[in-house]
C-alpha cells in the first residue's frame, strides 16, 4: 500500500552518532548549526547524550540537546536549534575518551545501529543516515562484519547489497567492496556484475528520481584488456553481461577504460559508473566530491545514506571535522524518500 502522506510530510530522518569517541558528535553538531534542518526533514540523533553535548560544548554552537524515550508521535521541535536525541544506551563519561573507545562504547555503537533500522522497519521513521564506525576497534569487542554495508545486509535480511558514493556531479557503485586487490578478478561473476547494474539502475530511477539510468560499465584491466592482451575479462564476461542488458529499462554501456570513463561521466555523459572495485572507483569520486560525496547502501528494503568518511580520531576533540559529507547525506536521505514515495506511487 502506497504511504501517499509521505509525500507531503517531511521525512523522519534517523542519524546514528556512530564512534562518539571519534568526529561523529562533531560533525553533528556541525551540521544542524550549519542549516535549519527542519526545513526539509525531521532528524533524530541515535547516540550519547553525554557525548553530544560536549560536542555543543567544544564548538560553542548555540544549539540544546533534547532527549526523547519513543519515536512514537515524532514531531519537529518549535526551535531549529534543539537537537533531538534518543539514546538507547548511555556511556559514562570514561566511555567518551577520544580515540580509545571502550567495550562498551562499541556495544553502544552497534545499539545505535540496530535501533534506528529497528525504528524504520516498524514505520517509526523513514530513513536511516550513519556517522563513522571504526571496524578494527568493533571487531576487537566481537563485531563480526566487515563494515557497516554488510551489517545493514544482515539486518534487513537483504539478498544483494551494492555500495554506491555519490556527489553532485558522479555516481559511482562497486561491484566488489572491502576485498584485498589479488582476490577481485576471482570474485567479479556474471551475478554479481548483472546485480550490481540492475540495483544501480533502479535506484537511479527510483530513489534519485531520474528519467533515465544511463550506466557507464568500468573495465577491470587497463585499456579495457586491449582486445585480450592485459586479460579477458572484459570479452569473456563483462561484455557478455552489458549485452544482456540491452532490452531493460536502463542504457547500460562499456566496458570503458577507467581512466577516461570517469571524465565521460563528470561531464555529464553518465548518470552512474559500475566500478569493479573499491579504490578504482572511490578515488575519483573523492578526488573531486572529497567533502561532499555521500556513501549510499543500495538494494536494502530500508534507505541508508552515510558520511563517506571515518571516524578521524585524530580530529576527533579537535573542532576540526568538516560535516560537509554529512550534511549532504542527511539531505539526500531526505530526497530519497520523497522520491521513492512519488515513484512508487506513479508505479502503483
Amino acid at each position: 500500500m502506497i504511504d501517499i502522506d509521505a509525500l507531503f510530510l517531511k521525512p523522519r530522518i534517523l542519524i546514528t552518532m556512530g564512534d562518539p569517541c571519534g568526529v561523529g558528535p562533531e560533525i553533528l553538531v556541525k551540521a544542524f548549526a550549519a542549516e535549519n534542518l527542519y526545513a526539509y526533514c525531521v532528524p533524530v540523533v541515535i547516540g550519547s547524550a553525554l557525548a553530544l553535548q560536549r560536542a555543543i560544548d567544544l564548538l560553542g554552537a548555540a544549539l540544546t540537546v533534547h532527549e526523547i524515550s519513543s519515536l512514537s508521535n515524532l514531531r519537529e521541535p518549535d526551535s531549529a536549534g534543539c537537537m533531538l536525541i534518543l539514546s538507547p544506551r548511555e556511556l559514562a563519561a570514561e566511555d567518551l575518551t577520544y580515540g580509545r573507545p571502550t567495550k562498551a562504547t562499541c556495544e553502544a555503537v552497534i545499539e545505535y545501529i540496530q535501533r534506528a533500522v529497528q525504528a524504520v522497519a516498524n514505520a517509526e521513521a523513514d530513513a536511516v543516515c550513519t556517522c563513522p564506525i571504526n571496524k578494527a576497534r568493533l571487531h576487537r569487542h566481537g563485531f563480526a562484519f566487515p563494515g557497516h554495508t554488510e551489517f545493514l545486509q544482515e539486518l534487513t535480511k537483504a539478498g544483494r547489497v551494492v555500495m554506491m558514493l555519490a556527489g553532485p556531479r558522479l555516481r559511482v557503485s562497486l561491484v566488489t567492496i572491502h576485498h584485498a586487490l589479488r582476490d577481485v578478478p576471482g570474485l567479479i561473476d556474471a551475478e554479481s556484475l548483472s546485480g550490481a547494474i540492475r540495483i544501480t539502475g533502479e535506484a537511479l530511477l527510483r530513489d534519485f528520481g531520474l528519467e533515465s539510468a544511463r550506466i557507464g560499465v568500468a573495465a577491470l584491466n587497463p585499456h579495457a584488456g586491449e582486445e585480450g592482451k592485459f586479460g579477458r575479462e572484459e570479452i569473456d564476461l563483462i561484455g557478455p553481461v552489458i549485452d544482456d542488458f540491452k532490452k531493460s529499462p536502463y542504457d547500460v554501456s562499456g566496458p570503458y577504460p577507467p581512466d577516461t570513463l570517469f571524465y565521460r561521466a563528470f561531464e555529464g555523459e553518465f548518470d552512474a559508473i559500475v566500478s569493479m572495485y573499491h579504490d578504482q572507483g572511490l578515488i575519483p569520486i573523492k578526488l573531486v566530491h572529497f567533502h561532499e560525496a555521500v556513501n549510499i547502501s543500495l538494494g536494502l528494503s530500508i534507505i541508508r545514506t552515510s558520511v563517506d568518511h571515518g571516524t578521524a580520531y585524530d580530529l576527533a576533540g579537535t573542532g576540526k571535522a568538516h560535516s560537509g559529507s554529512l550534511e549532504a547525506a542527511i539531505r539526500l536521505a531526505a530526497s530519497m524518500v520523497q522520491n521513492r514515495a512519488s515513484y512508487d506511487l506513479r508505479a502503483s
